[in-house]
């Protein structure tokens, strides 16, 4: 059973497409900052989007994502919290 802290209580237990987008290209910049790469370059990992793409599919993001409801409360939600299919 899942502790009240690792809950989803904000929003959908899933990654919507805006964070998506918005995660892979605050990833892709950072990468083509210079930022290390987290997965292993492959030759199909070619631009800083497709390796920020594989990051986001391996779950190994240390990102978090704040979601915000209209009162003014929001939660901090671990991006390994979220399903990204």
């Amino acid at each position: 059973m899942e502790s009240p802290q690792n809950k989803v209580l904000v929003g959908p237990p899933k990654a919507t497409r805006f964070e998506k987008a918005r995660i892979v290209g605050a990833r892709s910049l950072q990468i083509s900052m210079g930022a290390p790469i987290l997965v292993e370059l492959t030759e199909d990992l070619s631009s800083p989007i497709d390796i920020a793409l594989a990051e986001l599919e391996a779950g190994i993001l240390p990102i978090t994502i704040r979601r915000t409801l209209p009162d003014g409360t929001y939660q901090d939600i671990p991006l390994k919290w979220l399903n990204i299919s």
